[in-house]
């Protein structure tokens, strides 16, 4: 399959590159919400312009409002969020949760589905629960109650918890911490008796919430998937999630080098652009060549993954692992490119590395996919 877009995908990359450059711009968005300490980190407005234009329904089926297209799609809009920084709970709702919801009953996708899809609600998902991204590993516990279960636990990391109107919450419903099997999925609403939330704003401006359930009492219509057979849900919404964030990292990697470029063509020095030094050539040659293959290997993850491949679960790890090297690289020049200027906060190049930071966090660092390719692959 072709490394690139077809001619559909290449008219929904131009309307949001357009909507996202107006609608979704840095002093529009990032600055606006962080300027004003914003409890939410993002616009409810700017969500529900999302709805109208249709992203928050990309990998939503047509029965509930949806759009029905694939990651490919999701990763052409999650590339433009990452290009202009733009805060958005499109990843955590309409990739992660979307994901899991597909796995849950009618009654559990009626419930929450179509009001995502309008843009009304927003939804994080609670994985793990320490420091590092570790989801092979899960200590939060549902016991058994009545017709429900008890939820009890801690989940570290919520991007967006707080402001969101349902967690999806993995959680232990049978065997000990590190047990493949075991697992189970909820969909926890925002208020929950028992749940409270310890919010942080991350290096990116963005918030998350350490959650603390205390004995959370949900209903069995809060389970998504199976009792016990949560592990292939979990790992389905982690590709997802994973192959979505490095089309994110795509998007800052791009829009911290077409920023450098652009500086390159405007500063002189010694009477001469700076874009004439053959030293500044070279590395922004390889920088757009590290980033252009990052790219390759995100679409070729998302072509995986709409097409149904055992492969795609590999190839999200290669894509997470590569795009964090790429975007890591992209920021670091953008900044010393820029030079001095580049440290302030009046310019927007520290915003796309303090971005990159927290999405390389986000679902697993390149260490630990890269350790993940290569125990996938045989090693």
């Amino acid at each position: 399959m072709p490394l690139y877009h077809d001619e559909d995908q290449a008219m929904l990359a131009e309307t949001a590159q357009q909507f996202m450059a107006e609608q979704g711009a840095i002093k529009d968005q990032l600055r606006h919400w962080r300027d004003r300490n914003c409890k939410d980190g993002f616009g409810h407005a700017l969500w529900k312009q999302f709805a109208e234009m249709g992203f928050t329904g990309i990998l939503v089926g047509e029965d509930h409002g949806g759009l029905d297209m694939g990651h490919v799609e999701a990763g052409i809009v999650l590339e433009e969020i990452g290009r202009n920084l733009t805060p958005s709970p499109f990843l955590s709702s309409s990739v992660l949760a979307a994901t899991a919801l597909k796995h849950g009953s009618d009654d559990v996708k009626g419930r929450w589905l179509p009001d995502m899809v309008a843009g009304e609600k927003v939804y994080a998902v609670a994985i793990d629960e320490g420091p590092k991204h570790r989801p092979e590993r899960i200590a939060c516990k549902a016991e058994k109650s009545g017709n429900g279960f008890r939820l009890s636990g801690k989940k570290d990391f919520v991007v967006y918890g707080a402001s969101a109107e349902m967690i999806v919450v993995a959680a232990r419903t049978s065997g000990s911490d590190s047990d493949e099997d075991g697992l189970t999925l909820f969909a926890v609403p925002q208020d929950a008796n028992g749940m409270s939330h310890d919010s942080v704003r991350l290096v990116d401006s963005s918030m998350a919430s350490h959650i603390t359930f205390d004995g959370v009492e949900l209903d069995g219509d809060a389970v998504i998937g199976e009792v016990d057979g949560g592990r292939a849900v979990l790992n389905a919404m982690l590709t997802a999630g994973r192959v979505g964030a490095a089309a994110e990292g795509v998007g800052v990697a791009r829009g911290a080098m077409d920023m450098t470029v652009d500086y390159l063509k405007q500063r002189k020095q010694f009477g001469k652009l700076i874009g004439e030094f053959q030293a500044l050539q070279h590395r922004a040659a390889h920088l757009y060549s590290e980033v252009e293959i990052a790219r390759a290997v995100t679409i070729k993850a998302a072509q995986l993954l709409d097409g149904g491949s055992e492969q795609a679960e590999l190839m999200s790890s290669v894509a997470k692992a590569k795009v964090a090297k790429a975007a890591g690289l992209a920021v670091r020049e953008g900044v010393q490119m820029h030079g001095g200027i580049g440290m302030t906060d009046e310019y927007d190049i520290g915003l796309y590395m303090k971005r990159d930071r927290a999405l390389q966090e986000f679902l697993g660092d390149q260490y630990y996919h890269a350790n993940r390719v290569a125990e996938l692959s045989g090693y």
